[in-house]
């Protein structure tokens, strides 16, 4: 049992699927630091001198339970979108690459689909010979 279990773990895609994930949160913690530090004082100067940030107070005033704060939804989004773009150039892209070299396709476009005539279901394989679905026999695809 934990020969299968060693044998898993070693495997070639957990590997890099781990340090992947590593990686990732790596960058998760610099780029929040960076929205923290950067973004969030240039999103609160918007609002001006007399806000805690960009938004406005619903009830009281001064009470942070009430204040709606647009500057915190805003940085989220920056931080959200800068995440996945490094994400995607820093771990998808070398990834697809180095599995492109070793012959295999990842993370590529779904391969061509029919419907079948009897049940609509759209998500067949091109060459398929019966519905996996209805069990009907499908017409040959020129």
């Amino acid at each position: 049992m934990l020969r299968g279990f060693k044998t898993f773990l070693m495997r070639g895609d957990v590997v890099v699927v781990a340090v992947g994930l590593i990686v990732a949160l790596a960058f998760s913690t610099l780029i929040k630091a960076f929205t923290d530090s950067v973004i969030n004082p240039i999103i609160a100067r918007a609002q001006g001198n007399s806000s805690p940030g960009l938004g406005w107070q619903l009830g009281r005033a001064g009470n942070k339970a009430t204040y709606l704060d647009l500057g915190a939804f805003i940085s989220a989004l920056i931080y959200f979108i800068i995440f996945m773009a490094v994400v995607y150039f820093l771990i998808v892209v070398p990834y697809r690459h180095f599995q492109a070299r070793r012959g295999m396709t990842v993370f590529g476009d779904p391969g061509p689909a029919k419907t079948c005539p009897a049940c609509l279901s759209e998500d067949l394989p091109r060459g398929a010979a019966k519905c996996r679905y209805c069990g009907t026999d499908q017409p040959d695809v020129a």
